[in-house]
């Protein structure tokens, strides 16, 4: 069994925003295996699928995303699920529009998201797929993840919500470092 975390904030209000990108991932593979969201006990969405036979818990931390660990380690816990057994996925401001990459392990890289998730788990070493959402020209950070994706910037990033989904999908059978050494290839 797998926990997948697509990271994002709760409510219409962020629904289409550069940060909730982790949400899409998350909802495009629930979508694709027709299988529900549900609220858990521990304050997030969940949706289960199954992949060549692996189970996968989809999860969509309510707990708004500064505190994502909150509702994770909890979930790992509740279903015995060991760290390396777990992708995170989340908005990458250092990656271009629609540039995906997979680690291993890292820093939060100033993702109060990740923060909150390493906090928690107590280690850096967990599988993440970053999605990039590029840097703002000008402006604050705070106001620029919290926009939506331009017109312009919508294929690219429809596009990385589906490597992204893919990705998960494969890692149902293979090991993470393999799918991270076939996706960020391309």
């Amino acid at each position: 069994m797998k926990l997948i975390a697509g990271l994002g904030n709760p409510g219409k209000k962020y629904e289409r925003t550069r940060h909730n990108v982790g949400f899409m991932v998350v909802d495009e593979l629930s979508f694709r295996h027709q299988t529900p969201w549900k609220k858990s006990k521990f304050n997030g969405m969940t949706s289960e699928i199954i992949v060549g036979g692996e189970k996968m818990i989809l999860v969509k931390p309510l707990t708004f995303m500064n505190a994502s660990g909150e509702c994770i380690r909890p979930l790992m816990d509740y279903y015995n699920i060991p760290i390396e057994d777990v992708v995170i996925v989340y908005d990458d401001l250092d990656l271009p529009v629609g540039k995906i990459r997979l680690r291993q392990k890292g820093s939060a890289g100033g993702h109060n998201g990740m923060k909150s998730i390493i906090q928690h788990v107590k280690t850096q070493e967990f599988n993440r797929i970053r999605v990039g959402v590029s840097r703002p020209l000008k402006g604050e950070v705070i106001h620029y993840v919290l926009g939506d994706f331009p017109k312009a910037e919508q294929p690219d990033i429809i596009a990385a919500i589906q490597k992204s989904a893919d990705a998960i999908e494969d890692y149902a059978q293979t090991p993470f470092i393999e799918v991270m050494n076939k996706y960020n290839q391309k």
